[in-house]
């Protein structure tokens, strides 16, 4: 069973989800265009209390990690964005977001490179990320953090993955 344990970047702390990180997470992910490839609409802070409680109080199933992260800006002292693995056995299936006003930055590809570097020092050997084939920003952050595109789809998303030595 992998926890997650905060991670610091350059410019990031990645701090375990908390139930109290919904309020301010609301506001960071208000834009509806974040959904743009994903679906969906933004949760207000009750809906997105309610996801967040589901969240940490782990998977159902003993045999799967959840591990989620708020991404702390410190140049800010904001909350901008959340990455997540979903871990099992020694394989992880990853996903990134920062709110609009921070795109364009590197916060993502910082992020993820800094989740993708703390699954290799728990031994995950596989690292996937499912991308709309539209989505060239989040194709370039997996690109950015070793990910590479695969043959594979599902749900019409590309399959991203990436090899750790283990």
């Amino acid at each position: 069973m992998l926890t997650p344990e905060p991670i610091r970047t350059a410019r990031l702390d990645l701090l375990p989800l908390r139930v109290d990180h919904a309020e301010e997470m609301a506001e960071a992910l208000a834009d509806p265009r974040l959904h743009t490839y994903t679906g969906g609409v933004p949760h207000s802070p009750a809906a997105l209390r309610a996801r967040y409680e589901r969240l940490v109080s782990g998977s159902p199933d003993p045999a799967v990690s959840w591990c989620n992260w708020v991404l702390f800006q410190r140049g800010e002292s904001r909350l901008v964005g959340t990455v997540q693995a979903t871990v099992t056995d020694r394989a992880a299936e990853i996903a990134w977001v920062v709110g609009t006003p921070w795109q364009g930055q590197g916060l993502a590809t910082e992020a993820a490179r800094g989740l993708v570097d703390r699954l290799e020092r728990q031994h995950v050997t596989t690292v996937v990320a499912h991308i709309h084939p539209g989505h060239r920003a989040s194709q370039s952050v997996a690109a950015a953090t070793g990910l590479a595109p695969t043959d594979r789809r599902r749900d019409g998303e590309i399959r991203w993955e990436l090899s750790l030595p283990g």
